[in-house]
């Protein structure tokens, strides 16, 4: 599968690879499969998607099954169903076709306009009727509602044909002496044709008469543009009820709205070749047009540039796999081009594995290669000699460089550079030697950044390989090797900092350990100094006494946890009196402060005071918030430690808590004076 990109468009060409000839055994095609590794990568997406020699037009069906395309030698219409990806069927005809349509939704009705000034229908079954027009025809359309066939040619009249009676009705007149292309609207149903004057004819069908008259070949004229000769209509299509696109002999594409009798944007081809076909993405508002040479996609507001391919072949007709990013061509060669694009839609349905191809393909992604063709710039041109080939033939211009054959590339280069094959031979010698280097007992190399810890990990990884083994286990991913931990070991910003309290106290042996590891360390930096190959066993102790002092540890670890304790007190110690004799030092000079505008000036007593509590250090700070009772600071069963607080209140939150208070104490002597009237009241009434 090839893959071109253009604009940041990724176009994936799935027919790309060379095909098996049709008259070889299936024997020798899987053989040839074997040997030949481009044969074997390629991707068949429908079996046998090709004609025998050249393919003229391509169709799709309405219900999106079957994919239908005529061709010769000799002249045939080939049927592939999609959901079998293969051929269902082929029918050979008894002249070349000019073009086609599918009546049906499917393939049981189809009509085919050949050279001979045949007109040929086709049922489920095959042939069904032949007959004949007056003059040579051209193209034709289908009006869904009369069930007209309306033919155009090489005549000024528009021949119709109602396959619901049987007979030709009376044409329509025009004022065209040729007419090239036609076209229905969808939706209202307006007759349009091209004619070789350059003009666009319309019509209603159901008075017969002409409704509008368009002169494309006066609009296609710009500034910009080079037309050689009167521009004729080549293509037609219609989008929707108001735009229609127009595509001329010389090569622009006309964007009209039927409306208005000025195109809304005319976009040029540069190749001065007849446009071949027109059709509309709608998702992205695009315009997909063709000439025989290049498929151009552009936006058709704007009339920027979206994408464009180049196939090697001429291109006949174009083909656009509904609501999806599937493009067919049918070209002047035997195999039919099927391009994926995944930017104008999903992969249809009966081959949706595609998407998940092409995203494991865009995951890891590989620099584009061209077969027999070697990509160079002008400065490699220049250290090849062949700076004068430029402008040839030779050298075809892409971008900042240009392609050249890979075979002129290696020619020049053993010219330029004939000691070529000596870098080549020590270049290999130097590499069988790496290879044989690579057998021998290696030193271990360690990372730059936290050595110990990657010490402790090679340890433990050596025992448990030892343990999986005795125990027939998999061994598990290393940290080392780790892709997401691989930052621990180079960057600085992670060195564990074995000086720190939390450290220290979580790891009460690790003074031990770390010597050993030290050790250890010490005597692999002096091999490598050394330069030797071989790693030879450190210098110690017995495995005997490494247990006896292993098992030493764990009794003592009460005793060092203790011992790390008291030597971080007496830290903290020797720090306060460092802090306390520098503040001795320290002498106040006087200060001055300036007052905002709109403020009052009341005292010093709380500006002094927030002076000195941020001179002191955030222990005294806490300390002195301990006493007043608005912090409380304890040690966790971890090590760490944990603080709370309590926000103090400001002047307005205390003046609202008196304020309420008053509140409550005037409530309750209300209700307290309310209850004794009562209960006076009561006694009264009693007496009386």
């Amino acid at each position: 599968m090839q893959v071109s990109s253009l604009n940041e468009v990724k176009i994936y060409s799935l027919s790309a690879g060379r095909s098996l000839p049709e008259w070889l055994s299936d024997r020798k095609k899987r053989a040839l499969q074997k040997k030949d590794v481009d044969i074997r990568r390629r991707i068949e997406l429908i079996q046998d998607f090709e004609m025998p020699t050249i393919s003229t037009k391509i169709r799709v069906s309405r219900d999106g099954q079957y994919i239908m395309a005529v061709g010769t030698y000799k002249p045939r219409v080939r049927c592939f169903d999609t959901y079998q990806l293969s051929q269902k069927f082929e029918r050979c005809l008894d002249s070349e076709v000019v073009t086609f349509e599918i009546l049906s939704d499917d393939y049981s009705k189809i009509v085919f306009l050949e050279c001979g000034r045949f007109v040929e229908f086709h049922s489920q079954h095959g042939h069904y009727y032949k007959t004949r027009i007056p003059k040579f025809g051209r193209d034709f359309s289908y009006h869904y509602p009369s069930c007209d066939l309306y033919f155009v040619g090489a005549s000024s009249e528009v021949y119709r044909l109602n396959l619901e009676q049987g007979r030709f009705l009376n044409s329509l007149q025009t004022e065209a002496s040729e007419s090239n292309v036609c076209d229905i609207n969808p939706v209202h149903f307006l007759f349009a044709m091209g004619t070789a004057e350059g003009k666009v004819e319309c019509w209603d069908p159901r008075t017969r008469n002409r409704v509008g008259l368009l002169d494309c070949a006066l609009s296609s004229v710009t500034a910009d543009t080079e037309i050689e000769g009167l521009p004729s209509i080549s293509a037609l299509k219609f989008d929707g009820a108001l735009n229609m696109a127009v595509g001329t002999s010389t090569g622009q594409v006309l964007l009209y709205d039927l409306r208005s009798n000025n195109p809304l944007i005319v976009k040029d081809h540069h190749y001065g070749l007849p446009i071949k076909s027109i059709e509309f993405q709608h998702q992205l508002d695009l315009i997909i047009s063709a000439d025989s040479r290049i498929i151009k996609m552009w936006n058709k507001d704007t009339g920027k540039i979206f994408t464009s391919m180049e196939p090697e072949h001429d291109i006949n007709d174009v083909c656009l796999y509904p609501n999806s990013g599937m493009l067919m061509t049918a070209n002047e060669a035997p195999k039919m081009n099927i391009y994926y694009i995944p930017v104008l839609g999903p992969a249809p349905k009966w081959c949706s594995f595609l998407d998940n191809l092409t995203e494991e393909l865009e995951e890891n992604p590989e620099s584009t290669v061209y077969d027999d063709y070697k990509f160079v710039t002008r400065k490699d041109l220049e250290n090849l000699g062949l700076a004068h080939l430029i402008g040839s033939s030779l050298l075809r211009a892409y971008m900042h460089g240009f392609f050249m054959d890979i075979r002129l590339y290696h020619k020049a280069k053993m010219m330029a550079n004939p000691f070529a094959y000596e870098e080549y031979r020590r270049e290999k010698i130097r590499q069988k030697i790496e290879e044989t280097r690579a057998q021998r007992v290696q030193l271990k190399k360690l990372p730059k950044v936290n050595k110990e810890l990657a010490l402790k990990l090679i340890e433990e990884e050596g025992e448990e390989q030892q343990f999986s083994k005795k125990r027939k286990q998999k061994n598990l991913p290393s940290l080392l090797k780790d892709d997401r931990f691989k930052v621990m070991f180079e960057n600085p910003d992670f060195q564990v900092d074995e000086q720190s309290e939390e450290f220290r106290l979580l790891n009460p042996l690790v003074s031990k350990i770390s010597e050993k590891r030290k050790r250890k360390l010490k005597i692999l930096e002096e091999l490598e100094a050394q330069g030797q190959e071989e790693e030879e066993e450190p210098e110690g102790k017995a495995s005997d006494a490494e247990s006896s002092e292993s098992s030493d540890d764990e009794k003592g670890w009460v005793e060092e946890v203790r011992k790390q304790r008291k030597l971080l007190r007496q830290e903290e110690k020797l720090k306060r009196q460092e802090r306390l004799k520098e503040d001795q030092q320290t002498l106040l000079k006087p200060q001055f402060f300036e007052i905002k505008e709109g403020e009052e000036f009341r005292s010093f007593k709380d500006s002094a005071k927030k002076q000195k509590l941020m001179k002191k250090t955030l222990e005294d700070r806490l300390k002195l918030e301990e006493k007043l009772g608005t912090l409380n600071v304890s040690d966790t069963t971890v090590g760490s430690k944990q603080a709370t607080f309590k926000l103090k209140k400001s002047e307005q939150q205390r003046k609202q808590q008196e304020a309420e208070k008053r509140h409550r104490q005037e409530r309750k002597t209300l209700r307290r004076s309310a209850s004794h009237l009562k209960s006076r009241r009561g006694r009264g009434r009693l007496f009386h």
